[in-house]
């Protein structure tokens, strides 16, 4: 948690990008209800860093929040993968 009340969240993402057409290019942060509250965009693949770690700054959690949920996207996949609950007490 940040000293503004928002939080900075770290994912560590392992996907088998293949180049261009096929690489994750996103992580989600949302709600137990599938509430999306960031969304942090991949811009290139990353075929020789695996796996690589990146962060969302700025992500407004409603009060009482106790748990969110990190979830990864890909270019031609769409969502899937190890959805990752993170605890926020």
């Amino acid at each position: 948690k940040q000293s503004d009340g928002t939080y900075r969240i770290s994912a560590t993402v392992r996907h088998d990008d293949t180049g261009w057409e096929h690489y994750a290019d996103a992580f989600d942060v949302r709600l137990p209800d599938g509430t999306v509250l960031g969304t942090r965009v991949l811009h290139h693949p990353h075929e020789t860093e695996q796996p690589f770690a990146r962060s969302l700054s700025g992500v407004k959690v409603p009060a009482g929040v106790t748990m969110v949920i990190v979830r990864t996207h890909d270019k031609v996949h769409g969502h899937g993968g190890k959805e990752f609950q993170l605890d926020l007490r």
